[in-house]
Formats: structure tokens, sequence, C-alpha cells
């Protein structure tokens, strides 16, 4: 039998990539939100 499937059906292997290209995607999100807040508050500061 070949490598055991978890519940996501993604082998371990599988996985690790997805996690490396999930964190990269994540990181780059968050990055451009705090961006966008910063903007928002430099435009229109609530002070």
């Amino acid at each position: 039998m070949a490598e055991q499937a978890s519940l996501s059906g993604l082998t371990e292997q599988q996985a690790k990539e997805f996690h490396e290209q999930f964190k990269v995607t994540y990181t780059a999100y968050v990055g451009l939100a705090a961006l966008v807040h910063l903007f928002i508050i430099a435009a229109n500061p609530w002070f």
C-alpha cells in the first residue's frame, strides 16, 4: 500500500507543500491588509 492519506486526502508531502504556499500567501495578505490600514489612517485620521 502506498502512503497513508490523511482525512484531507493529501499525503504528508503534499500537505507540506500546501502549507509552504499557504504561509507565503497568508503573510502577503496580512502585510497588504496592514499597509492598507496604515494608508487609511494616514488619509483619514480619527483624532
